[in-house]
């Protein structure tokens, strides 16, 4: 592959993943009546859609508690204001790249400059991953338990999706350990291992504050689900909290394919889908999902702007003044 090939590969992944979300989109507007979508679309007010956007943007700000936590446990010792410039630009990444987990590589990649401990901020951002993933499916089964007729054939379809992702996330968490505990790798192999080994150490040690950040994770996801049940309120569609508690995970973590951008036309199409049992129209759950895609880009500018407020607030090299002590140094993270 030439050097030209190689810069032109990431514009051909982005215009296919752009493709991607146009033709969902395009089938469910060519399927669906526009006029019941616009219908509902259009009963949300601006002071409803602000209050919206004020309770996502509070969840994410939670969610800079977190990644930050996790981070700093595995000795990565960033500040609140670097972690925050990290978090929201992965935020603003989210609207450009494959699935919701695009961003992710953007937020470790900035950590990774800012960061005392390059395996501290990649550990520490795998996990606060897994910790979201799980979060959700904990919420999700919480839900399918609170409305027992929830698990119908396609519901228990996307259960398994769910299992089989995160049994794959266990695995590869394993085969880390083995590969940590092997002692005949090369040694340039061996020595990066034995960083992300005293990575690992160093979040064992205080198993607390991993707790900690699993509760900040189920508070994120409440939130959002808060956040989704208003906006129903507001576009006409009234249903059970409980419900959401349900249908809101599982469409989400429907839109971690790369197939789209960002998730955009797969999450819509999983949430009409799972709701369609209780007597939901597809028409509205997936208008429902559309002004939550607008509150979703409405919140990943506002994440670009935090971030490069962030970056002007903030040294871009870590001091001592700059190190938050404690965590990934003592005992005690602040």
């Amino acid at each position: 592959m030439t050097k030209t090939d190689t810069q032109q590969h990431p514009w051909r992944g982005f215009a296919l993943r752009v493709g991607g979300s146009a033709v969902v989109l395009a089938l469910l507007f060519r399927f669906l009546p526009l006029g019941q979508l616009w219908e509902r679309m259009r009963h949300v007010s601006p002071a409803e859609w602000l209050l919206v956007l004020a309770g996502y943007m509070g969840a994410h700000f939670i969610g800079v508690t977190k990644w930050r936590l996790m981070v700093n446990l595995a000795g990565a010792e960033l500040s609140w204001m670097q972690a925050a410039r990290c978090y929201f630009a992965g935020l603003f990444g989210n609207m450009f790249l494959p699935s919701l987990v695009g961003g992710d590589v953007i937020r470790a990649g900035l950590g990774l400059k800012l960061g005392r401990s390059r395996a501290g901020v990649l550990l520490g951002s795998f996990l606060d991953r897994l910790l979201d993933v799980a979060a959700m499916a904990l919420v999700a089964g919480a839900g399918a338990l609170l409305v027992p007729q929830a698990l119908d054939e396609r519901s228990r379809r996307i259960f398994w999706f769910v299992a089989a992702g995160l049994a794959l996330a266990g695995a590869g968490a394993m085969v880390m350990l083995w590969l940590l505990a092997r002692r005949g790798v090369p040694f340039k192999v061996r020595r990066k291992l034995v960083k992300l080994r005293r990575a690992g150490r160093s979040m064992a040690r205080r198993p607390q504050y991993v707790l900690l950040a699993v509760s900040f994770g189920l508070t994120m996801q409440v939130t959002f689900i808060t956040m989704m049940a208003v906006l129903s309120a507001a576009c006409g569609l009234h249903l059970e909290y409980r419900l959401w508690l349900f249908a809101y995970p599982l469409a989400k973590l429907s839109a971690l394919t790369p197939a789209t951008l960002g998730g955009i036309g797969v999450r819509e199409a999983a949430l009409g889908a799972l709701l369609k049992p209780f007597g939901v129209t597809f028409a509205a759950a997936v208008a429902v999902g559309l002004v939550w895609e607008t509150i979703v880009a409405a919140g990943g500018l506002l994440g670009g702007g935090i971030a490069l407020a962030a970056g002007r607030g903030a040294s871009p090299t870590n001091t001592a003044t700059e190190m938050t002590p404690g965590v990934g140094t003592t005992d005690e993270p602040r």
